[in-house]
């Protein structure tokens, strides 16, 4: 019973994609849902659209590394949802806004991996050795819970509430610089809407790569090469619509932009 109850909130999650209809929030409707129960919808969620979309996973992202997220959704780790290939842009791209729900964008630093991460044990030292290169990134989230309305459990569901995400041109030995210290402008229509710096991503953003190839690792799951994996937002989160164009640029790195019609 509780099995076919999770699948029906992953497929309630599914046709919200689809249909961009958002949805109650799980939790105001099983306060009891765990975390673990939350990530089997996210699987479940995620082979929908493998099964369903003929889309692949390429990818890994990490979410909740501020401190402020944690402590606003009461949890003291990040989570992590899957990449798609349906959910890749280019640089530049024009994203229907009509396509989404509520989404907003977040700038962040963005991993290829050359080699494979395996954990337990990751360091920050095994994670740029593993790095192909970083590239400025953008991800767009969407929330298929109603009016962002969430805890842990309802964004984990909703695979991390990922949507899309716009890597830049840029291609930057992680090695050569400090991620930790490096800064980001995000503009949104030619104005400075918001500053960040890598510190912002767990204190630096290898330590979340490292924090989800341990977590992975844990379930016996590596991080593979050739895989991309966003290492979580640098500022806060920007409301987008229809008319908006946004450019991040990364020190030492590079730039990304993308528009909305």
């Amino acid at each position: 019973m509780r099995q076919a109850l999770l699948n029906q909130y992953a497929d309630e999650l599914y046709r919200s994609l689809k249909d961009c209809r958002p949805i109650a929030p799980l939790t105001e409707r099983d306060p009891q849902l765990t975390l673990e129960e939350a990530y089997q919808i996210q699987l479940r969620l995620i082979a929908r659209r493998l099964d369903a979309d003929g889309e692949t996973v390429i990818g890994k992202k990490i979410g909740v590394t501020s401190r402020v997220v944690m402590d606003l959704l009461k949890v003291d780790q990040p989570d992590f949802g899957h990449l798609t290939s349906g959910m890749l842009r280019e640089d530049g791209a024009a994203i229907e806004a009509a396509g989404l729900i509520a989404p907003k964008a977040e700038g962040e630093i963005a991993f290829v991996l050359k080699h494979e991460l395996a954990g337990p044990g990751v360091t920050v030292a095994d994670v740029l050795r593993a790095t192909e290169y970083v590239v400025p990134c953008f991800e767009i989230v969407d929330s298929r819970i109603a009016d962002w309305k969430i805890r842990i459990q309802d964004t984990v569901a909703d695979n991390a509430s990922s949507a899309l995400f716009v890597l830049g041109d840029a291609a930057v030995d992680p090695r050569r610089l400090d991620l930790g210290v490096v800064g980001m402008t995000l503009e949104l229509n030619g104005e400075i809407a918001a500053t960040g710096a890598g510190a912002a991503a767990l204190g630096h953003p290898a330590n979340a790569v490292a924090w989800l190839a341990n977590t992975l690792g844990r379930l016996e799951v590596p991080l593979k090469a050739g895989e991309v994996i966003l290492s979580g937002s640098l500022s806060t989160m920007l409301p987008v619509k229809a008319g908006d164009n946004l450019r991040i640029s990364i020190g030492g790195i590079g730039s990304a932009g993308v528009r909305f019609v």
